[in-house]
């Protein structure tokens, strides 16, 4: 919540004083400060939001578009405001500090709440708890609390909130070293997982992130208590920007559209156990190579994103052509009699015919799921059919509904589909009992997966140069 407005007017004043004397001096007629500072709120009709370009926040996702929780949230805002909305985006979170103080946006997202910016900003409505954990690598032993680190030091990423962690810390365990650098935490997890740094601090949710590239990474224990993440604003910025903010985020909560948004980007990140993580990227090395070209061909046929497919395939078989499953399930795909019967499929062992049909199959199950449904919950639903076929899918949207849930949101789904297992539930559906629950585990598992060879494996060319990969993670041509 905000403070009364009398407040919020007397201390915005006080702080458009000190800003004005410190940034420019009280004798000058104009700074740069203000001349480049954004139009007042109720007149423009650009909303000017600063973020870190990073996973958490703001980034180009596979299909070239931007995504991220704080683009997503900053995008429907400016919709329901009747604006356009301009990303500034700056590499650390320190600059993006700096240029909110300075009225260089109208609100910096993806913000930690702490005392020490509290004194220069005002911030917005909290809309998702994070928890500061020191991050260790596994191929050394794990640290039971701060005493144990030997004297070795953190590193953690400039601008950051938990030099106030360290800092408190720092009472009980003198000792205690720690250095800011000029570096985003996902950068500094990399280099933990190479073993270039001791250990790091950073945020809960981008360490879950990082484990699903970095097998060797894990938190040791947490810092500290959990921080709010909000939106931070000007000291000079208007009342209605702040109401209007205020009367958004208690619409999202209510509506249903926040859990969504969360879910989304998060709500998948814990599913898989490190010798997954671990397991998929050495078959990487060793099998999907002799495999990559029939993913390439199933991409042609169906649409879909090669990476997906062979997301869907690892999940399913572990790349393992000849898999069988003990219900007579077969190949790379795990396709049925009838499945393999309906896509025209002579030898369901034939890693070929197996994936070019199970590509097939996985964009008809899309294909005939309402229009009114759209991405990325489409394709998470889509895949809950793959697994335990589209009229147990169509048992779970109606049951959602029936429960007062969307039957078009996968967040909700996901509660609806394990529950098709419970005779006090699936006796009142046309199609009777179902696994829901494994179709869950597989969905929420290809995403992961998927996000995987997202990062490692690059994008089908379609005749167009070969794309690869160099040593420091950034794409080159040959």
């Amino acid at each position: 919540m905000f403070p009364d407005s009398s407040y919020l007017f007397s201390m915005r004043s006080l702080s458009r004083f000190l800003i004005a004397i410190s940034g420019c001096g009280a004798l000058l007629a104009s700074c740069d400060s203000f001349e480049r500072s954004v139009l007042p709120f109720d007149k423009t009709d650009e909303l000017v939001v600063i973020t870190v370009n990073s996973p958490d926040t703001y980034y180009e996702n596979a299909e070239g578009s931007y995504a991220g929780l704080d683009y997503d949230l900053a995008t429907e805002f400016a919709k329901d405001l009747g604006m356009k909305v301009r990303f500034k985006t700056v590499p650390r979170l320190d600059k993006a500090w700096s240029l909110l103080e300075k009225h260089k946006g109208h609100l910096a997202a993806g913000m930690n709440i702490s005392a020490k910016h509290s004194r220069h900003v005002e911030f917005g409505p909290i809309y998702q708890l994070v928890q500061p954990q020191l991050a260790y690598n596994t191929d050394y032993s794990k640290p039971k609390n701060l005493h144990q680190l030997g004297g070795r030091t953190i590193r953690i990423a400039k601008g950051v909130t938990h030099a106030e962690q360290l800092n408190k810390a720092k009472h009980e365990v003198p000792e205690l070293k720690w250095k800011e650098m000029d570096l985003t935490p996902d950068e500094l997890l990399a280099r933990l997982a190479e073993g270039k740094v001791d250990y790091v601090v950073a945020d809960s949710t981008q360490i879950n992130l990082a484990k699903n590239f970095y097998p060797n990474l894990n938190a040791a224990f947490n810092l500290g208590d959990s921080v709010g993440r909000a939106w931070a604003f000007s000291p000079f910025a208007e009342q209605a920007l702040l109401e209007a903010t205020q009367k958004f985020f208690t619409r999202i909560q209510q509506d249903g559209t926040l859990t969504r948004l969360l879910d989304r980007y998060y709500g998948h990140i814990e599913r898989l156990h490190h010798t997954d993580v671990n397991g998929i990227l050495a078959k990487r090395r060793t099998i999907l190579p002799e495999l990559r070209e029939h993913f390439y061909e199933a991409e042609e046929l169906s649409g879909i994103d090669w990476r997906l497919i062979a997301a869907l395939a690892y999940q399913e078989s572990h790349w393992d052509a000849l898999a069988t499953s003990p219900s007579n399930v077969r190949g790379i795909m795990m396709l049925t009699e009838i499945t393999a019967d309906r896509m025209k499929v002579t030898d369901r062992l034939d890693a070929r015919q197996s994936i070019l049909a199970g590509a097939r199959y996985f964009a008809l199950l899309k294909d005939k799921l309402p229009t009114r449904i759209k991405e990325p919950d489409r394709t998470w639903m889509a895949l809950a059919a793959y697994n335990q076929g589209p009229s147990h899918l169509e048992d779970a949207r109606i049951l959602a509904q029936k429960m007062g849930l969307s039957p078009d949101a996968w967040v909700d789904l996901k509660k609806t589909l394990p529950l098709l297992s419970q005779s006090e539930h699936f006796r009142a559906l046309k199609h009777g009992f179902a696994r829901g629950g494994q179709a869950v585990v597989l969905a929420e598992s290809v995403r992961i997966y998927y996000e995987i060879l997202q990062k490692y494996e690059p994008p089908y060319s379609w005749g167009f140069p070969i794309v690869a990969r160099k040593e420091d993670d950034s794409w080159q041509e040959f």
